[in-house]
């Protein structure tokens, strides 16, 4: 059984982490990947997005080109953390492929639609093409199998004291989705700043294989975590959820977005069940770490160099 999904994305240098399995493991069927202005500007995250399904050699897959700004508050990106480019550390050289001429609200419309059976979404950016999904195509929910999504936090935020990046980056859009009534699973900051890889899985991973390479090539850039105590690999998590929920502790809650003031981006859930009687997210609170680990580090092991286009390392 494969697992047919639509990824949204905003790479950055987690996002690659997350797409070099995508691209490479037959248990997902990729109907189509979009991008969003996120950690850097749509038009770099989509051409990141390029630079990976050539990589990977897949250009069938389909590009849309997502969302240049959030829905109300000013954009701002991340590329303090992921560098200037959204995915540096490795020249791809030339691509081969190119996005397809919808736009990511109306290629997504399509897609689900394309096909009799449902289709999972996983958004691991700002939720921006979502909400405008959920707000211009209503009668499209009913396509949706469920919605994964890689933002907010219980706990604190990593972008403001509250706020985790993702959500802080478009709170209108994921105030939009939490309340849609989709079947929300949010694995957020409670879990992937959990869910490292550690200093010897990344040691594993440079010696083997060109696309171990490639991906330490970006982990080098990469400004979150440390080498000492690992890198958080927030995006994946969405994809090794699909494949092993049984290793993730979730609660059902009901989770509000702040859209204003100070703790604008916040995701408030009621933990007490005291002022909802009815719960909207599937949340993430915990993980096993080691666990996470060795499946990414076999996943990546498992690339073949022959079925790539490889590149070489940036000075």
């Amino acid at each position: 059984m494969t697992i047919p999904l639509i990824f949204d994305t905003d790479p950055g240098i987690d996002d690659a982490a997350a797409i070099a399995i995508l691209l490479t493991n037959d248990e997902f069927e990729v109907r189509l990947i979009t991008s969003v202005a996120g950690n850097v500007s749509v038009d770099k995250t989509t051409n990141n997005v390029l630079k990976l399904t050539h990589y990977f050699n897949r250009p069938e897959v389909k590009v849309a080109r997502g969302a240049e700004k959030p829905l109300v508050k000013p954009f701002k990106d991340a590329s303090n953390i992921h560098g200037k480019s959204g995915m540096p550390g490795y020249e791809f050289g030339e691509l081969s492929t190119k996005t397809i001429s919808k736009k990511a609200v109306d290629a997504i419309h399509e897609t689900l639609n394309s096909y009799d059976d449902k289709t999972t979404l996983v958004a691991v950016g700002a939720f921006t093409n979502i909400a405008n999904l959920i707000q211009k195509y209503p009668q499209d929910l009913k396509k949706i199998e469920r919605l994964i999504v890689m933002g907010g936090s219980l706990t604190g935020g990593n972008l403001t004291s509250v706020a985790e990046f993702n959500v802080f980056t478009d709170p209108d859009a994921a105030k939009i989705v939490f309340e849609s009534d989709l079947d929300i699973t949010m694995i957020g900051l409670d879990v992937t700043e959990k869910a490292l890889l550690t200093k010897q899985s990344m040691s594993e991973l440079l010696q083997m294989n060109e696309t171990g390479k490639m991906l330490m090539g970006l982990f080098g850039h990469y400004q979150d975590g440390s080498d000492a105590g690992g890198k958080p690999m927030q995006d994946v998590n969405t994809l090794y959820y699909l494949l092993h929920p049984e290793k993730y502790q979730l609660e059902d809650l009901w989770v509000d977005v702040v859209t204003d003031g100070p703790a604008i981006g916040a995701t408030v859930a009621d933990i007490l069940h005291s002022t909802h009687s009815q719960t909207n997210v599937h949340v993430a609170k915990d993980i096993d770490v080691p666990a996470f680990n060795a499946w990414y580090l076999l996943q990546i092991s498992g690339i073949s160099d022959g079925n790539i286009n490889a590149g070489r390392l940036e000075n």
